[in-house]
């Protein structure tokens, strides 16, 4: 590809990446668990930060290099250690990106944008409710505040100037992701349904976010 594009940089780091984080859906289906599973399970945003890092050349690539790396830190601390553990690990990468979304502000919207926009997070609060009112209430919760930040991170990313076919769309990706485990843990669903949809769209959001911003950065640089 030509200069400026995906690949320029580190282009094995991202093929690991597509590699370790797809190849542990194998893990999920077999319900495989240890220290290694932990390890596979965190390679694939592990590998994504490192791939942004590399091609980090200023405070927006580093912003997004380290979001990653604390979804990857939080991949491994919810088997390794808890779920609360690993959720703060996650809750602190959304905060750095929205920040890093909100400084890089989309100059302009369409009506049916901004709605978006606005509706994301009440929508996720109220299904994360209906999803977790059976739960205990420190559960319920823990679940409503988590569901607030990755909400309004997939908020102020659809209204970013990043690709919303790949950030944006990702972004909602990893929300229903947590939706779908708030499903599992809630019982609205059987986690023999939640665990075909949970990583898939984690995993398949996270690389669509890296994507986005990475590339979008990398060719304003090069440009």
């Amino acid at each position: 590809m030509g200069k400026g594009q995906l690949w320029d940089r580190a282009r094995w780091l991202w093929l690991a990446a597509l590699v370790g984080g797809i190849s542990y859906f194998g893990a999920v289906v077999l319900r495989l668990d240890g220290p290694a599973i932990w390890a596979w399970k965190a390679s694939g945003v592990g590998l994504l930060a490192a791939w942004a890092a590399a091609n980090a050349r200023g405070t927006g690539g580093w912003m997004i290099a380290v979001a990653l790396a604390f979804g990857a830190l939080g991949d491994w601390m919810l088997d390794a250690i808890g779920m609360m553990q690993g959720a703060a690990a996650f809750a602190i990468g959304h905060v750095i990106a929205i920040v890093l979304y909100l400084g890089n502000r989309r100059a302009a919207m369409t009506g049916s944008q901004t709605l978006l926009v606005f509706a994301v997070v009440p929508f996720a609060l109220l299904a994360a409710w209906g999803l977790t009112k059976q739960a205990a209430p420190e559960q319920m919760t823990a679940a409503m505040g988590y569901t607030a930040i990755v909400a309004l991170m997939a908020a102020t990313a659809w209204a970013s100037r990043f690709p919303r076919y790949r950030t944006g769309i990702g972004a909602m990706l990893f929300l229903a992701s947590d939706l779908f485990i708030f499903a599992g843990e809630g019982g609205a669903l059987s986690r023999d349904v939640t665990m075909w949809f949970v990583w898939p769209l984690y995993f398949g959001g996270q690389a669509l976010i890296a994507w986005g911003v990475v590339s979008t950065l990398a060719n304003e640089r090069r440009a």
